[in-house]
């Protein structure tokens, strides 16, 4: 028998809208594969058997009657464990919110059922979503898929392993610092930081609301595309084929180069050079407000997160993986004043960004200038994991910062991710440019 799990979701959608592929048969294959697997409850909070049956009956019949609700009527999602679902627990990973029940389902969540999409489970998460690096002691740490020794990305970690070991079509996370890019590239997937404020927050439990995305881990490009056209609720479809020749590319010299490991600066020339052999032009240069806009992140992200978990944390703060604890209560530290200072300083600099880049056609990073980190040392060493961690999201947190949408690809070399950033709203523009840099891949 054909194992489909492993194919991309456009092509699953397409043999189902052929009839060639069963939504029932790729429902069970999935729920099998996820009961066969021995860390699936390292990796699933939830597996929602009875209403994924039931979702795919559906999928199948409307398959049957050429009634389809879309092109991806019938494939399986998993969800990161902060998107509400409605009489469902929803507890973001930590045990703060064990026992709550939603008393709503998230709009994103809402559009994928209305698109005909089987929702398959709930995937662990970092706690609260706030570090980059996949670890929880408190619920799960899944493993990474490449390598079970090391640590999966965060904060999206169970969403990027199910995706890149075939136990779901593709997977849906949040992505505030880099939580769905850094997972990604670990895992060796399509990872798509949208535009804030583009996908609704309605119903997903919030970090940093004024930075906080939705986004799809993916096995492909157009996967992403297509998964993103379903959160949105309406139909999406990128720019015409955007060839690279003559296109202009920029790599900013500082910071996002900056003590890269070896393996990743090799890889990153590489990918560069690659891209230039198909006529696309790269320009190098240094540029200053990048380092002032990372500098100010710690005025920034911790102060509105403990803003709106003080309560819940200050009354049980024991139970909270300490690293996170102390991360959460960094932002108490920060004056009004301050963060209002900085918030006025980050809006000028992402003027001054926007009319740097504006002749550029993107710009292009590493996604991470760390490899995955041995999950045994993280839990370890309390000063390795808060360096690891900070590090982890360096890279990926410009684009959260500097307010662009941004897409990262897998490359030749495991966990080596390369980042693509645009400014916000170009979604169609970024999975053009997204789908042409696949190809050399």
């Amino acid at each position: 028998m054909t194992d489909n799990t492993n194919i991309s979701a456009s092509l699953q959608g397409k043999l189902i809208g052929e009839g060639k592929l069963c939504p029932v048969d790729l429902c069970e294959a999935y729920l099998d594969k996820i009961k066969n697997s021995v860390d699936s409850k390292l990796i699933f909070s939830e597996i929602m058997e009875s209403s994924a049956r039931n979702e795919a009956i559906a999928a199948k019949k409307r398959a049957m009657k050429g009634t389809r609700l879309s092109g991806l009527d019938g494939i399986c999602l998993s969800w990161k464990d902060l998107f509400e679902i409605k009489n469902h627990e929803t507890a973001a990973g930590s045990h703060l919110l064990k026992g709550s029940v939603s008393k709503q389902t998230a709009k994103v969540v809402e559009n994928s059922s209305f698109s005909g999409i089987t929702c398959l489970g709930r995937t662990h998460m970092t706690e609260l979503a706030f570090s980059g690096l996949g670890i929880n002691p408190i619920t799960a740490t899944p493993p990474n898929a490449i390598n079970p020794d090391l640590a999966p990305g965060g904060s999206s970690s169970g969403a990027g392993v199910s995706t890149s070991l075939g136990l779901s079509s593709g997977s849906i996370g949040s992505d505030t610092g880099g939580s769905v890019r850094v997972p990604a590239a670990w895992n060796n997937i399509v990872g798509f930081k949208t535009s804030h404020g583009v996908l609704p927050l309605t119903g997903v439990i919030p970090l940093c609301p004024s930075f906080d995305t939705v986004g799809p881990l993916t096995k492909t490009v157009k996967d992403a595309s297509e998964i993103y056209s379903v959160l949105l609720g309406s139909k999406f479809a990128p720019s015409r084929s955007l060839s690279l020749k003559n296109r202009s590319f920029l790599v900013i010299e500082t910071v996002a180069l900056e003590n890269l490991d070896g393996v990743i600066d090799v890889q990153f020339e590489n990918s560069l050079r690659k891209i230039a052999k198909h006529g696309a032009k790269i320009k190098k240069c240094k540029l200053g407000l990048i380092a002032e806009a990372i500098a100010l992140s710690p005025l920034l992200f911790a102060p509105e997160a403990y803003s709106i978990w003080e309560r819940n944390i200050e009354n049980s703060p024991d139970a909270m993986f300490k690293p996170i604890l102390e991360r959460f209560r960094s932002g108490s530290k920060t004056l009004a004043k301050d963060y209002v200072r900085a918030w006025n300083d980050l809006r000028r600099l992402r003027s001054e960004f926007n009319r740097f880049i504006n002749s550029f056609d993107a710009v292009l990073l590493p996604t991470t200038p760390l490899l995955p980190p041995k999950t045994e040392k993280l839990l370890a060493d309390e000063a390795y994991f808060n360096e690891a961690n900070i590090n982890s999201l360096r890279n990926t947190r410009i684009a959260n910062l500097l307010d662009q949408c941004a897409l990262t690809l897998p490359t030749d070399i495991d966990f080596c991710g390369l980042s693509i950033m645009m400014p916000r709203f170009t979604e169609s523009k970024l999975i053009s440019v997204g789908l042409e840099i696949e190809k050399i891949f």
